[in-house]
C-alpha cells in the first residue's frame, strides 16, 4: 500500500512542483498540490510543506504563511499523529507555527547559499530516517538565505535529551571547509518533534531523487516515511 503526499501550495512556493514530480513521477506515490487558502487535506497521509518564498521574501521567513487556512488543517492534522515534512521554507513555516521549537537567522555570512552539501544521520530510529543505512552520510543540496538554525540552550539541551536532531551539516566526505552553510547552532539541519511525526529540515530532498540528475539520496527520506507509515 501506498501513502498519499500532499504538498500545499503558498503563493510564492518554488520547490512545490519539484516535490510533486520526485515524489509522483520519479517514486511513483500518490500526490496532490493543496492550495493554501482551503482546508481540506484530501485525505493525505503526509504533508509537505515546500520551499521557496512563502508571500514573498520581505518579513521574517514563513511568518505570514503559518497563518493560511490550510495550516490550520496541517496543524490539527499534526496534532493527531498525521505526518509533516517542512523542507527549507517548509521548515521555516513549522517554527513560526509553533510545531516546531526555535527560529531561522539569516544565514551567518548574509549571503545567499546554493550547493551540495554533507548530513550526517544523527537518528535512524525515525520514520524519516528509519531506511537509511547506518553510518552512511547524505549529499543533499541547499539554497536559502534565512536557514541560520538557532535555540535558546534550554531548548538546544531538550533536543538533545530526546534525540530529536535528526541531520547535521558535516565535515565527513567535504572538501568544504565551511560544511555548515549558514552557521546553524550545533551544526543543525533537521530536527523532528517529541512525537516524532514532524521533521523540518533546510536541505532539500525533492531536488535529488531522480537518477538522471545523478544524485539520489533525498529518496532515502521519502521511501523511509512510505515503508515505515504503515508498519
Amino acid at each position: 500500500m501506498k501513502p498519499k503526499f500532499g504538498v500545499v501550495v503558498f503563493p510564492g512556493s518554488n520547490c512545490d512542483h519539484d516535490a510533486y514530480f520526485s515524489l509522483h513521477k520519479v517514486l511513483n506515490y500518490d500526490v496532490e498540490f493543496l492550495w493554501h487558502k482551503d482546508t481540506d487535506l484530501k485525505q493525505s497521509d503526509v504533508i509537505v510543506l515546500p520551499g521557496g518564498f512563502s508571500y514573498g521574501d520581505y518579513l521574517r521567513t514563513g511568518s505570514i504563511a503559518r497563518f493560511s487556512p490550510i495550516m490550520n488543517s496541517v496543524i490539527e492534522f499534526a496534532e493527531k499523529g498525521g505526518k509533516v515534512i517542512g523542507i527549507c521554507n517548509g521548515f521555516q513555516i513549522l517554527l513560526e507555527a509553533g510545531l516546531l521549537p526555535g527560529v531561522m537567522l539569516k544565514n551567518k555570512s548574509l549571503q545567499f547559499v546554493c550547493k551540495d552539501i554533507t548530513l550526517s544521520v544523527e537518528n535512524y530510529d525515525t520514520i524519516f530516517t528509519k531506511g537509511i543505512e547506518k553510518e552512511r552520510t547524505l549529499k543533499i543540496p541547499v539554497a536559502h538565505g534565512e536557514g541560520n538554525y538557532f535555540a535558546d540552550e534550554a531548548t538546544i539541551s531538550k533536543l538533545i535529551k530526546n534525540n530529536q536532531i535528526v541531520f547535521k551539516y558535516s565535515s565527513a566526505d567535504s572538501t568544504d571547509d565551511e560544511y555548515n552553510p549558514n552557521g546553524s547552532v550545533l551544526d543543525i539541519a533537521g530536527i523532528i518533534n517529541e512525537k516524532g511525526n514532524i521533521l523540518g529540515m533546510m536541505p532539500h530532498p525533492e531536488r535529488c531523487c531522480d537518477p538522471v540528475l545523478g544524485k539520489t539520496d533525498g529518496a532515502f527520506i521519502f521511501n523511509s516515511i512510505a515503508k515505515y507509515i504503515y508498519n
